[in-house]
């Protein structure tokens, strides 16, 4: 690596770093001021809010390492213009795209670590994030439960579950209805109970397998729009569900809890009952196209602050904040139409990257070499 490189870097690395760390702070300090009042209402320990946050840092990390990454690439290349030295450096004969390489070798190892540390940290940070808020702050759910639970199991098999408490594994007020398989709209058996409970693997012969067992319920079974059996239960094995507990959990989970994997396998799932999954496919794609948002800023900023202005660190702030809430609009509205099927879920992750890549490409083009 050239003294020059070795320059860029490590000015492009502090800056960068400094500025994750000062968007961090002023995250954590807005948030907190909007939080407390509730914390302090619902007697919160204070233990469990410094967990609460800490938990709540990688999430604000993911988000705002673009930020700093497209202010450390307008800081630095700024600079370098406005005390000449980046007209030194071209004059001996190195040009701008030499030297955008070093910047763009850097947001690419950043881009590769929050490509892991998106896909896997966040998600297990943003369970308990989302866990102490339930438990606390009565958000996305109550406590340890959840309520008015629905989802379709098989091909031609609907659960509903009024409440499902996480920790004894036992469902209340379930509904289990079956269609025909040739006209889904045809009802053929249903099952009604007041709980549902997960029954674990024994040694006895009574428990030699686990499985879901229904508690004083009803059976119905019928033939076209006749009943023809009613059939009243105290405990009933529903052997035919093949949803666990734990799957129970992961489909209320919202795609920021789940990691790569687990979103994958919740697609695939989705798929196989017949669900559209256009929705959780934009944002699984979103998981690897945002990391690289870092480095189409650079590629953005680079050439943009290469002009020599005569503004100063406010401006070059103010453009930094401009540019990322025009990206982000711009992100969150074309994700809206993936979500409702009108564009590809791939093509919606990628098309605000997209778009700003060419415009970088197109100012990279415009400005002196």
């Amino acid at each position: 690596m050239k003294i020059l490189d070795r320059y860029i870097v490590r000015q492009f690395l502090l800056t960068f770093l400094f500025g994750l760390f000062a968007f961090l702070i002023i995250f954590l300090v807005i948030d907190m001021m909007e939080k407390l009042d509730d914390f302090i209402d619902a007697n919160v320990p204070t233990q469990t809010i410094v967990e609460y946050y800490l938990s709540f840092m990688p999430e604000i990390i993911k988000l705002m390492t673009p930020v700093a990454m497209l202010l450390a690439a307008l800081f630095v290349t700024g600079r370098l213009s406005n005390q000449n030295e980046l007209a030194a450096i071209k004059s001996s004969g190195v040009s701008l795209y030499r030297i955008l390489l070093p910047f763009l070798v850097v947001s690419l190892f950043v881009s590769g670590i929050s490509i892991y540390f998106n896909g896997w940290l966040v998600p297990y940070a943003n369970q308990q994030k989302f866990s102490i808020e339930r438990a606390h702050l009565r958000r996305a759910g109550e406590g340890s439960g959840r309520f008015n639970i629905f989802f379709q199991e098989d091909r031609t098999r609907l659960v509903s579950i009024s409440y499902y408490d996480v920790y004894s594994k036992t469902a209340t007020k379930v509904s289990i209805q079956e269609f025909s398989d040739t006209n889904l709209t045809v009802l053929v058996r249903r099952y009604d109970a007041q709980q549902m409970s997960w029954r674990e693997r024994g040694n006895d012969s009574d428990t030699n397998s686990e499985g879901w067992v229904l508690l004083a319920g009803t059976f119905r079974e019928r033939e076209g729009t006749k009943e023809v059996r009613l059939t009243r239960f105290d405990q009933l094995p529903i052997g035919m569900l093949k949803i666990s507990p734990i799957d129970i959990e992961k489909k209320q989970r919202k795609p920021d809890e789940m990691d790569y994997t687990e979103l994958r396998e919740f697609i695939e799932s989705q798929r196989r009952v017949g669900q559209d999954v256009s929705r959780w496919l934009v944002d699984w794609h979103s998981k690897i196209a945002f990391p690289f948002a870092s480095v189409i800023v650079v590629l953005f900023g680079v050439p943009f602050a290469s002009i020599k202005r005569r503004s100063g660190v406010a401006i070059e702030f103010g453009i930094c904040v401009a540019v990322t809430f025009i990206y982000l609009a711009f992100m969150k509205t074309s994700h809206v139409f993936g979500y409702n099927g009108d564009l590809n879920p791939l093509f919606t992750a990628w098309l605000a990257n997209l778009i700003f890549l060419v415009l970088g490409l197109i100012n990279l083009v415009r400005v002196q070499k």
